[in-house]
């Protein structure tokens, strides 16, 4: 799991400790509801929004921007049009925390995988394979 950034290895320890379904659930919608500090501000999009961002087999209807800081980092913004989205949402706000102020590269290297190290919750996007 090293390979991972700290925050990434962080969570995927915390799920991994969960043992109840229940308080998986509860912490995915405690990620969640951090959404709004990624949503995507309207100087940069506008809806409706361009389908080049659009997140393909995504069944919330997620967008995603990458805009580049001054320092040669990217920041991800993000959108879920679905407000039942919370899988989504919560995807969203893990990819911010982790990638977002990174080199491009450093994003562009993510192994997928961590997903299913999450095992026990069933992230809906895994199934949509958005």
């Amino acid at each position: 799991m090293s390979s991972y950034p700290p925050k990434l290895t962080e969570l995927i320890e915390d799920f991994q400790s969960i043992t109840d379904r229940t308080e998986r659930a509860e912490a995915l919608i405690e990620i969640a509801d951090r959404f709004p500090g990624v949503r995507v501000p309207g100087h940069i999009a506008q809806k409706p929004y361009p389908e080049e961002n659009h997140v393909t087999f995504c069944e919330s209807d997620a967008y995603v921007w990458a805009i580049d800081n001054p320092d040669g980092t990217v920041k991800f913004y993000f959108d879920v049009l679905n407000p039942q989205g919370l899988s989504a949402m919560a995807m969203s706000v893990v990819l911010d925390e982790a990638y977002s102020n990174q080199p491009l590269d450093y994003a562009a290297a993510l192994d997928t995988g961590w997903c299913s190290s999450c095992s026990g919750v069933r992230f809906r996007w895994a199934r949509g394979r958005g």
